[in-house]
């Protein structure tokens, strides 16, 4: 059948070994993480021979490899063999669609529990909310800087996105470039603020819901990226036209999707969650 002429629009995937390695090594990550936490609590090492540490290490190497082998043999699809025909791209955008969606979800957990808290305090047993003993963070400070840096971001990759619309290769890059430069400012300045907290996320439902909430975003932060980083690399090998740039459409809807949740997160835990109490700098 593989010699014969296709007929339809559809892409029929060859065997691939990513779908097992890649189960794999969420499977080994899983086991890693609880052995981890068992020795932690005192509990010997798994089987007497392994540590938590090393498994998680090996199932993070192994879903790296997954990542790297399954997304080079999509882009190989795509650049070389030229198999995503249109109803293949749109099939592609409902599947990010859908993986945006489940994100929203993922961080609507996080909104309800701190919102839980912070408005029902005495169910809790809380008197206020804040805590009293909560020094929170001044939100006109690194957050709104923070939050300028990623709405920044937000203008370039679009116009990194304009020009590759308009086939401009060099714009592209640079606009790659730029967005780059400041989710790593992003991620800089967050990690600055987390060392300067005063609480943490154990001890107080605060922190915890701080600290999660914030901290999963600032992971998404990072992840998106990583995200950028491959389409810079692949915008300056010209693999990106007019026609064809879903890789990098994924990406910078990705990208505005973490805006969005960190304008959220901006306006209801650093603002409307700052109190009364006195805010640290």
């Amino acid at each position: 059948m593989a010699s014969q002429e296709v007929h339809h629009d559809y892409h029929l995937v060859d065997p691939s070994p990513w779908p097992i390695v890649g189960s794999l090594g969420a499977f080994v990550t899983a086991v890693g993480a609880i052995a981890y936490f068992q020795t932690l609590k005192g509990a010997p090492p798994l089987f007497g021979l392994f540590s938590g540490p090393w498994i998680l290490i090996l199932g993070a190497l192994l879903l790296l490899w997954t990542f790297v082998g399954w997304w080079r043999d999509v882009i190989r699809e795509s650049v070389v063999k030229g198999d995503h025909t249109p109803v293949v791209k749109l099939h592609l955008r409902y599947g990010m669609i859908l993986f945006i969606a489940s994100e929203v979800m993922f961080f609507v957990a996080w909104f309800w529990a701190y919102f839980n808290a912070a408005l029902f305090p005495t169910y809790i047993g809380l008197a206020e909310w804040p805590p009293s003993n909560i020094a929170t963070f001044d939100p006109w400070d690194i957050p709104l800087l923070n939050t300028l840096v990623l709405l920044t971001s937000g203008t370039t990759v679009t116009w990194a996105h304009h020009a590759i619309q308009t086939g401009n290769q060099r714009a592209a890059v640079n606009g790659l470039g730029l967005t780059i430069l400041l989710g790593m400012l992003f991620t800089a300045l967050q990690a600055y603020e987390y060392s300067h907290a005063a609480f943490s996320i154990s001890g107080n439902v605060y922190g915890s819901t701080f600290f999660m909430a914030t901290g999963f975003h600032g992971f998404h932060v990072i992840v998106g990226t990583l995200f950028l980083i491959v389409c810079f690399f692949r915008a300056r090998a010209g693999h990106f036209t007019p026609e064809r740039h879903f890789g990098f459409e994924a990406a910078a809807w990705y990208w505005h999707f973490v805006d969005v949740v960190w304008l959220f997160l901006f306006a209801s835990i650093y603002v409307w969650g700052e109190g009364a109490h006195a805010a640290v700098h």
